[in-house]
């Protein structure tokens, strides 16, 4: 997509008004965006829709008081009134000198390539994305045709955002990247009138880093077809091996701690821990925001410093916490940024070999709500999955929890597979831990 306008300029024009309406300091966000998204079931579309906008997202200063605005009405003058509201809004609100802009001679972008921007999707149209979408939908029908299948949906979107970043200070750095993906759901019919669904979902800034469709629609019977049957457990504890693209929403028990904001606030079991070890030796989080074609990377940060990698979490050891500028004057620290792509480093061994080695695991492939407390590292989750014995599977396992704390979860990690999940943020293997605590019957 092309931007309608020039990006750089219209945050220069943002600046240049705030500044002669009374603002002491502005930083802008100028975005062009456009997506488009289908799903298609039983032959019919059941969605087709493309969005575009253009939106500017402004930070103001104005007597040492601090506050955010968002419009997307661009016009002369009723952007003029904008920011004469917002201005005068702001005057009413208590001082706040942490949120000052950086120091311009530390601020700048990564020159590190990140090929984020699919330049052949501009080709795409929209019978080509109908017609994806359909091939899709023939590709599940037909890997399903042997399963007890409902109901069928697949999905297509894409899109492209092209951002830049203004600050009063000086700071001006544009940047473009594009999102693909397909997937689908399916719903299968089981004993007791019970109708399991499973997902399947690829995204990639690249088309060309996406799998097949036919894999795809592969995986998604497959994963369904795991779910007929399943029932919990017997309560007890024991290995748990945590799906590739499973692990960002267990993790989460972790990531909201590491939050600089929580930290400040006492709101974070992590906040005393800092060069401590919470973890097993060996454990490594990696964030970072340099790698090519990431769906995490960017070139530089929010408070516009320039990109680089870091450890979070060393042998064990947490070195790092989330902290924007802002939290970092409250905290008395250095800056450092919000999350990216976060990495753990892969093993040697497949799932496969790892579930071989062991007499009984449960591998969970997905959760069914649940909660965590980041003051406390608690944590409770509803998974599915299935329970293996002797490297063979023997049960689909389903309306069960898992609970416990984040220190002893961290403590029970004993490996990393060699299957890293590239389609998130999160870019991690399969995880494998000792111990966990599972509710079931």
């Amino acid at each position: 997509m092309t931007a309608p306008v020039n990006l750089s300029s219209v945050g220069q024009q943002v600046i240049a008004l705030a500044t002669e309406l009374g603002a002491e300091e502005a930083a802008v966000g100028v975005t062009a965006s456009v997506y488009s998204d289908l799903a298609q079931r039983d032959g019919k579309l059941e969605k087709c829709q493309e969005s575009r906008s253009l939106s500017v997202g402004l930070e103001l200063m104005v007597d040492s008081r601090f506050s955010t605005h968002s419009t997307n009405d661009l016009r002369p003058g009723a952007l003029r009134e904008f920011l004469t509201r917002a201005i005068d809004a702001t005057r009413f609100l208590e001082p706040d000198e942490n949120r000052r802009l950086a120091d311009p001679t530390e601020m700048g972008r990564s020159d590190a390539s990140l090929d984020v921007d699919d330049t052949t999707w501009a080709e795409t149209t929209p019978t080509g994305r109908r017609e994806q979408v359909a091939t899709l939908e023939a590709a599940c029908l037909s890997a399903g045709k042997d399963a007890p299948v409902r109901s069928i949906n697949a999905f297509g979107y894409d899109g492209r955002v092209d951002s830049c970043m203004v600050t009063s200070n000086g700071f001006s750095e544009r940047w473009q990247r594009t999102t693909i993906g397909y997937g689908g759901q399916v719903t299968l019919e089981d004993e007791g009138g019970r109708l399991p669904e499973a997902y399947a979902f690829y995204t990639a800034r690249h088309r060309a880093d996406l799998p097949g469709l036919n894999t795809i629609a592969a995986e998604l019977i497959e994963r369904g077809q795991r779910r007929l049957g399943s029932k919990p457990a017997a309560s007890g504890r024991y290995p748990m091996l945590l799906d590739n693209r499973a692990v960002g929403q267990m993790m989460r028990v972790l990531t909201g701690p590491l939050s600089g904001t929580a930290v400040y606030e006492g709101r974070s079991c992590l906040r005393d821990k800092l060069g401590e070890s919470i973890a097993a030796s060996g454990f490594n989080l990696l964030d970072d925001p340099l790698i090519p074609r990431a769906l995490g990377s960017r070139p530089f940060t929010g408070d516009g410093f320039a990109s680089k990698q870091r450890h979070i979490i060393e042998d064990g050891t947490l070195r790092s916490f989330f902290v924007s500028l802002y939290n970092s004057r409250r905290l008395k620290c250095a800056p450092t940024a919000g999350a990216s792509n976060l990495v753990i480093p892969a093993g040697t061994r497949s799932p496969a070999e790892m579930i071989a080695s062991l007499p009984r695991v449960i591998r969970v492939d997905g959760f069914l709500g649940g909660n965590t407390n980041a003051i406390t590292g608690d944590f409770s989750f509803g998974i599915s999955g299935t329970l293996f014995e002797g490297g063979e599977p023997v049960a689909a396992v389903s309306e069960m929890n898992i609970s416990g704390d984040l220190f002893t979860l961290l403590s029970q990690w004993q490996e990393a597979a060699s299957d890293t999940w590239t389609w998130g943020s999160w870019r991690s293997p399969s995880l494998l831990f000792d111990g966990v605590q599972f509710s079931g019957t």
